[in-house]
């Protein structure tokens, strides 16, 4: 099979969902979308967006203005009508579910050039927006365990997450997050986007808006979990509502190597995995553990880790179940932060990590040989995805 290596990956900044202070409340999702087309083709002249085989696009809600966004959003945006579209929902690992089927789709031969990302607008496409539940489910699972916040305090009690832990977590998430950005080192994945003040005073926004410069334990300690009564599930340790999309150039090497493109990481495998949907945070323990049994991968040969924060919880429930880490701060985990300080745009984030982890291996910790990105979704969804330092 061919080999397919990341050439380049851009994202928007992450923008507060929130319809007064959020610096996107006035953006489109599609608008978010077509900027990072458009960068990426901007900042690699050799590639012509007539020559894309297919563009894959990952979104939680396929729903009002996220209907088929990733063909709507490449239309809008003026790109050839000949490019294949496809929008893929596996809830928060949709954005991972689009590169691994671009990934695969190169290594089988299919084309040489796709581009795969996600989007997801909490603001104008609220979470669970539309929805309605088969009522045969409730024969299955109890309904109130389904919510996100509740499937978080319960892994929190299986897993004995203790509060102090979570919050540790949320504070170093927000420092590193905090240091990368103010180091630049997201200055090679962000890609400026006119956004607006309280004020409504326009500005050109190149960071994102949920990094809390001011977080403390003190503080957080005080919070109290919406989610149930004496939980231990807070505001400070679940992922925000949040605005963004990403994309990222996949190839095949020898495409690469013709158009002299620059790449340091080849995909080296996925898997998708299922759990009970009451618990659903815990699907990168059952994805990962496949992943590194198919690929022959140790779990003491993963030199470099993201793993999206959707809650503190979750987030170390699997990395202890899995070996990696057992408490902040990490020192191969979430280098630059997490979600927890960064925001989840629910279908973004599964391939942000990936362009995150992309750029930590290639400027951090360039020598680092294996890179695992791994995520947790609703109703039960886990994938991880492999990636392995070219040669």
């Amino acid at each position: 099979m061919k080999e397919c290596v990341i050439v380049d990956g851009v994202r928007t900044p992450n923008g507060r969902a929130h319809k007064d202070k959020g610096w996107f409340r006035n953006k489109r999702p599609d608008e978010l979308m077509t900027a990072v087309y458009t960068a990426l083709f901007e900042r690699n002249k050799q590639v012509r967006p007539e020559d894309v085989e297919a563009v894959f696009v990952g979104t939680a809600a396929q729903v009002g203005m996220q209907n088929d966004i990733g063909r709507l959003a490449w239309l809008a945006g003026g790109f050839p009508e000949s490019v294949a579209t496809n929008t893929i929902c596996q809830q928060c690992p949709s954005g991972m579910a689009a590169v691994e089927h671009a990934a695969r789709a190169i290594m089988c031969g299919e084309g040489d050039i796709y581009i795969a990302g996600g989007v997801e607008d909490m603001l104008h496409v609220p979470m669970g927006y539309a929805m309605d539940f088969p009522p045969r489910l409730s024969e299955r699972y109890s309904m109130a365990d389904i919510p996100m916040g509740a499937t978080a305090e319960k892994v929190a009690q299986l897993y004995n997450i203790s509060r102090e832990d979570m919050d540790n977590m949320a504070f170093y998430s927000n420092k590193k997050a905090a240091a990368a950005r103010d180091q630049g080192k997201f200055n090679n994945e962000i890609v400026p986007v006119e956004g607006e003040q309280e004020d409504g005073t326009k500005f050109t926004v190149d960071r994102d808006q949920w990094i809390r410069d001011n977080v403390s334990m003190e503080a957080m300690a005080t919070i109290k979990s919406p989610f149930k009564e004496d939980g231990v599930v807070t505001a400070a340790t679940s992922s925000p509502l949040t605005q963004g999309a990403c994309a990222l150039i996949l190839m095949s090497r020898e495409k690469a190597d013709e158009l002299g493109c620059q790449y340091h990481l080849k995909y080296k495998g996925g898997v998708m995995a299922g759990c009970d949907p009451t618990v659903m945070g815990i699907g990168p323990i059952y994805a990962v553990k496949r992943l590194l049994e198919r690929t022959c991968v140790g779990v003491d040969q993963i030199d470099v880790v993201e793993i999206n924060e959707a809650f503190a919880s979750q987030s170390l429930a699997c990395l202890r179940e899995l070996g990696l880490e057992k408490n902040a701060p990490f020192e191969k985990t979430n280098l630059w932060g997490g979600a927890l300080a960064l925001g989840h745009p629910l279908g973004e984030s599964g391939a942000r990590i990936i362009i995150t982890l992309n750029n930590i291996m290639k400027t951090e910790r360039p020598n680092a040989r294996f890179g695992l990105a791994t995520l947790c979704g609703g109703f039960g969804n886990g994938n991880a995805s492999l990636w392995e330092r070219v040669n």
